[in-house]
């Protein structure tokens, strides 16, 4: 672990040294510092970090020693954290004076004006693609669940700890997940619209995806925090694996597991939504089309409808949870 805490610290010396050398120096002052200032830079930041309680990779392992602060490592953690924000100022270009500006108010009165001047005539175009979209979300869970629910065992540690051949599935099927919800829908939405064609199947096999990655994900952490009492009381009378999961851990996941599926779903109304800009079909698909023509009369419509809808689902699913409680 103390090679991987080096590893870590180097990775974080490059970046530091990077974004000050290519970043902040030349845009701040104006200047092109010559190539072996960055090496010398991150030489540094490694010697730095390998005497005694400085590594930060330590610190980030749970490898450091508890209850003795080191002033030099907590300089350095500063130092990174001020070049990230500097950076980010700088690469992002942030400019609040833009907000002030004549054109921009102007631009922006203009759009404000005709977003609530909404053209009402697309109205029902926009309700029927709305009902599109909440069907789409709907569909996309109802498929997830199942393989969610299927799949929460085999990724839960204290399921899968007791050979090393468990071990194994069960690091490979979080390795799996990690990378499936590390890809947004809208990436996913992107694939299926070539994959299967533009339209609403696009966007809810993109949904399931990334539903089935974070379900999964919620479902397995419930397993991981269950009570061991009744799986040894039920252990202890010679029961199967597999009765011990049905009969000890999922009668304390069932409320849990609902909750997380009922706020799933609402977040996928909202995604639905966002996936249409590419291909997934549903109200995203017509709204990004209104937008691009500078039609903000019927975006104005289509917010609205949207803005509605989410609220009072979201009014639902806050209600449900509750209730669920």
């Amino acid at each position: 672990m103390k090679i991987v805490a080096s590893i870590l610290d180097a990775i974080l010396g490059i970046i530091v040294a990077s974004l000050i050398t290519e970043i902040i120096v030349p845009d701040l002052l104006d200047i092109d510092l010559p190539m072996w200032v960055t090496p010398v830079l991150w030489a540094t930041w490694i010697g730095i970090s390998q005497r005694k309680n400085t590594s930060i990779g330590e610190l980030f392992l749970g490898l450091a020693p508890k209850h003795t602060p080191n002033p030099v490592r907590a300089h350095m953690g500063w130092i990174a954290f001020s070049v990230a924000i500097v950076s980010g100022w700088i690469i992002t270009e942030i400019a609040p004076l833009e907000f002030f500006s004549a054109d921009g108010l102007q631009g922006a009165g203009r759009i404000f004006r005709d977003l609530f001047s909404p053209e009402l005539g697309v109205a029902g175009e926009a309700l029927n693609l709305m009902v599109e979209t909440i069907f789409t979300a709907l569909m996309a869970t109802v498929v997830a669940v199942p393989l969610s629910f299927l799949l929460s065992f085999p990724a839960a540690r204290n399921v899968m700890s007791d050979t090393p051949t468990k071990k194994s599935v069960y690091l490979a099927l979080r390795a799996l997940l990690n990378i499936m919800r590390s890809m947004e829908p809208i990436i996913w939405a992107i694939i299926f619209s070539v994959w299967v064609g533009l339209g609403p199947f696009a966007g809810m096999l993109a949904l399931v995806v990334h539903t089935v990655a974070s379900l999964t994900k919620q479902y397995s952490e419930q397993i991981e925090d269950v009570d061991e009492g009744p799986i040894e009381a039920i252990s202890a009378t010679g029961a199967t694996k597999l009765q011990v999961l049905w009969f000890a851990i999922v009668p304390q996941c069932v409320i849990p597991f609902l909750s997380f599926t009922i706020y799933r779903w609402d977040i996928n109304v909202r995604m639905a939504t966002i996936i249409g800009f590419v291909g997934g079909g549903g109200i995203g698909s017509k709204l990004i089309q209104y937008q691009n023509k500078g039609d903000y009369n019927e975006v104005g419509t289509y917010v609205i409808l949207i803005t509605l809808v989410v609220w009072i689902l979201d009014v639902i699913s806050a209600r449900v949870r509750e209730a669920l409680r």
